[in-house]
């Protein structure tokens, strides 16, 4: 025990007692438990853990040479880091003696009080008790380090005071009893004796409060409640030491010391509120509480052997200063009240306040936070922390389970009630469902009805050019059939090659189809034109922008009996935003569940647990049960107003006749849905009709390419038999003229030498030209006469597939053999089909051939729409 004094001289009272530490053996923790280590998980486990080990051994090292701490601070430091240690190595290291344990560490210490006792355990039950006592007796000598003399200083001694009530009573409750059930216990760290610490510690800090409120001249009424508090607390120390097992185990001093403690602050409230009973005239229960307190001091002084001297003398004036007062409200009764002075035993105890409870020391001794030893994980906590995370699970999964539950019956009844829609309505701001607007707004994107004209124009245009291309071709053809006729007829049998019509009748077929095509396709769009004119009225809603303009609107009755539209409207609304608010909390309430699962780590509390799993996970449990409640509250709530906004509800529809504007939206929305359906359609038989233009347009510039090519090879042929008939027909009139029997009427053949490189090949589908050298027969030839020259077959342009028609591979152009007609699935051979819904045009797709595009031929300034995907066939 040690005792402190105020340095100013003016106050005697303010004498306080301080616990010194216990004591304890040398001992060293490293090799035991390195051994344990290296043999449970392995050696390299233990390598890894060395410094965790040697921080272990060098705070046991301190703990027992009290003087390696420069200061109180440092010591109280040291204590609660070598507690939260321990804490760790409980959950990890079992000491015992058992053989599997560690079971050569032994825990020695000696009682603060009596310092000849001692006790010694093979369990960490006595070293943690140990530690938290000497905690408690730091806390203390740092409470009376403090001078008491200044307000700043009682106010530091007071939460000194209360930190060693605060450990002392972790000890009670966390660590005596364990130490009291081993071979071998001290008194110091028993239930007992802890708790009557605390008490101590206790007083001694609603005492500096005490003497603050003096300080501070508060009224003696404040001053008595406070003082009688102090002189309960040493009460309760005093009772403790007065029975066993402490009334044996203490220093007379310290019994006597605490004895006057509680009576002095005992007179002390005496003294008070005899002050504050004098202000208000109540002289007779003066005099009974002054009595009272006297005969308090009187009794404590019979024990007082061993209290301090400024102890006594502080007695000793208290007892002068109730004695004056005495005797003045004793003379003051007997000449002016004559009041009935009450017996002491019939007063109402005195009122006592308390400003002081001891500190929490859970926060500052929590050990889940420690690094120590953090890789060594035992079976035991992680099967408890996956049983504890299942736990949390079931919580987090059936609370979010209801709030689930409570949106989605929010949102079946407010679409049964058809809210909020009906006061949008009401309001002017109508909205179409969503899906139904996507495909309004996907029809006005794409142009809408208005814009069928443009690609019904497209449809005309596309169509007039490929009738050019076809009447192109055919001229092609015809011009070449005439002028084969005109040389037939000049050179009679001589023209021996075959007749035009005999070699395109294939490519004629071919165009008469094209034709046929045309003439089909061209019917289809009549009938898409009359479906744009028959259902333009239809479709014309489509057009408007917005398309809520469209809609019905909700209004206000013609005549009001009571004119409360508005209230019933108002009050309607008030709930919708509870309601929405309700909402938003559901989904605040749902984030804090997932924030607090995500942040709730209890293992490295199971790794410091000493107690039971199931308690832990009781306690760790329970914060989840405040959101729990809310999100109970937040549906019931819920419930309650669906109900109002229900009856509500009810009254807003019969007085705005809901159910007719409900009637006419739900044709419009048809109508709607009517005209999309309509607008789909002809779309897609358009873009169906512009794709089979676009087809057509390739196949018939590749047959005219083709028909080029044929023509081209025909005025080669042309030439050449020119050339053979002349020369035939000249050597006959060289004859004739050295004959004298023959001349011929003919042109004479030119006198200018004509070379050829080769015989002309043979007029075969297999060597048609591509790109035809020769010249127009308009044009000037060379003076050489007409040469032929073969195509340029080496080129990049690839080969032409054989044409439509043959002709003898004999040179002699001798009749042809029968025309080989196509296969039934020829490409361009597939008649239009004429019916009305898809295809609307039954051209084939251009299949790739041989052929490329011809350079001369101009691309389509219509091309096909690129198909979205968005409209279908119904």
């Amino acid at each position: 025990m040690a005792t402190s004094t105020p340095s100013s001289s003016s106050s005697t009272t303010n004498i306080m007692l301080a616990i010194f530490e216990k004591k304890t053996v040398s001992l060293d923790l490293y090799r035991p438990l390195r051994q344990y280590i290296s043999f449970t998980y392995s050696e390299r486990e233990a390598q890894n853990l060395e410094d965790d080990l040697q921080t272990l051994r060098d705070l046991r090292s301190d703990l027992e040479n009290p003087a390696k701490q420069p200061s109180h601070s440092a010591r109280r430091d040291l204590l609660q880091s070598y507690f939260r240690a321990l804490c760790v190595i409980e959950t990890r290291f079992p000491i015992s003696p058992d053989r599997d344990h560690v079971n050569s560490v032994t825990f020695t210490w000696y009682d603060a009080f009596k310092q000849k006792q001692k006790a010694s355990q093979q369990n960490i039950h006595l070293e943690k008790a140990a530690v938290l006592f000497n905690l408690g007796a730091v806390y203390s000598q740092i409470g009376l380090s403090y001078d008491r003399s200044t307000v700043e200083g009682r106010r530091q001694a007071v939460q000194a005071f209360i930190a060693a009530a605060g450990a002392f009573a972790y000890l009670r409750d966390n660590a005596a009893t364990k130490a009291s059930m081993g071979t071998s216990t001290t008194l110091d760290v028993s239930v007992e004796c802890a708790g009557m610490l605390e008490r101590l510690m206790l007083a001694q800090a609603q005492e500096c409060v005490f003497e603050n409120t003096i300080a501070k001249g508060s009224t003696p009424g404040v001053c008595a409640k406070i003082s009688r508090q102090v002189g309960l607390y040493y009460e309760e120390a005093f009772a403790a030491l007065s029975v066993a097992p402490l009334n044996q185990h203490f220093d007379k001093a310290w019994i006597a010391h605490v004895q006057l403690k509680a009576a002095l602050f005992y007179a002390e409230a005496c003294y008070r509120y005899g002050i504050e009973l004098h202000e208000k005239e109540e002289v007779a229960e003066e005099i009974a509480r002054l009595r009272s307190g006297i005969n308090a001091l009187s009794d404590a002084k019979k024990n007082s052997k061993g209290a301090a001297a400024q102890l006594l003398d502080a007695i000793n004036k208290l007892e002068a200063n109730i004695n004056r007062n005495l005797e003045r409200a004793v003379k003051e009764n007997d000449r002016v009240y004559l009041m009935r002075v009450p017996s002491p035993s019939s007063l109402p105890p005195l009122p006592a306040f308390s400003l002081v409870k001891p500190l929490a020391m859970n926060e500052v001794l929590d050990a889940s936070k420690e690094k120590l030893f953090a890789s060594l994980v035992p079976d035991s906590s992680a099967k408890a922390l996956s049983r504890y995370t299942e736990m949390v699970d079931d919580i987090i999964r059936m609370q979010a389970e209801k709030l689930q539950q409570g949106s989605e019956l929010t949102r079946v009844k407010l679409k049964e009630m058809d809210l909020p829609d009906s006061l949008l309505a009401l309001e002017g701001h109508f909205a179409l469902p969503a899906d139904l607007k996507e495909d309004v707004e996907a029809v006005q994107i794409s142009g809408g009805p208005a814009g069928l004209e443009a690609e019904l124009q497209q449809l005309r245009d596309l169509r007039r050019v490929n009738q050019e291309l076809l009447v192109q071709t055919e001229e092609l053809l015809q011009k070449e059939a005439r002028e084969d006729a005109q040389f037939r007829s000049q050179f009679g049998t001589r023209w021996t090659r075959p007749q035009s019509s005999t070699l395109t009748k294939n490519l004629q077929d071919r165009l008469n189809r094209f034709a046929g095509n045309l003439k089909q396709a061209a019917e289809s769009d009549a009938k898409i034109e009359r479906s744009v004119r028959d259902h333009s009225a239809l479709m014309s809603i489509l057009d408007r922008r917005p398309i809520e303009s469209a809609l019905p609107t909700l209004a206000r009755p013609i005549m009001s009996l009571d004119a409360n539209e508005d209230a019933i409207v108002g009050a309607l609304k008030q709930s919708l935003r509870q309601l929405e608010t309700l909402g938003a909390q559901r989904a605040g309430l749902e984030d804090m569940l997932k924030e607090m699962k995500r942040k709730d780590d209890i293992l490295p509390k199971l790794m410091t647990s000493t107690g039971s799993y199931e308690d832990l996970f009781k306690k760790e449990l329970s914060k989840y049960d405040p959101i729990c409640e809310d999100i109970a509250q937040n549906i019931e709530a819920q419930e309650q107003l669906l109900m109002q906004i229900q009856a509500q509800n009810d009254e807003f529809s019969a007085i705005f006749n809901l159910e007719d504007y409900k009637a006419s939206r739900e044709k419009c929305y048809k109508q709607i849905q009517a005209a999309i359906a309509k607008y789909r359609e002809i779309k897609e038989n358009i873009n169906e009709g512009l794709k089979f233009y676009v087809t057509l347009q390739d196949a018939i510039t590749n047959v005219k390419q083709q028909c080029s090519d044929f023509v081209m090879t025909r005025n080669i042929q042309c030439r050449e038999m020119i050339d053979d008939v002349q020369r035939n027909m000249a050597g006959l009139s060289f004859q004739d003229k050295n004959s004298g029997s023959f001349n011929s009427g003919y042109p004479p053949v030119s006198h200018q030498p004509h070379q050829r490189s080769s015989p002309p090949p043979p007029v075969t589908g297999q060597n048609v030209p591509q790109t035809p050298m020769y010249q127009p027969p308009d044009q000037p030839t060379a003076s050489t006469g007409y040469s032929y020259h073969p195509p340029p077959y080496g080129s990049t342009q690839q080969q032409a597939p054989p044409p439509p028609y043959q002709v003898s591979s004999a040179p002699s152009y001798g009749h042809p053999p029968p025309q080989q007609q196509p296969p039934a699935s020829h490409d361009y051979g597939q008649p239009a089909y004429p019916g009305w819904r898809g295809p609307y045009y039954n051209a084939p797709a251009q299949q790739p051939g041989p052929y490329a595009r011809p350079p001369y031929t101009a691309p389509s300034p219509y091309p096909p729409h690129n198909q979205t995907g968005y409209y279908r066939p119904q």
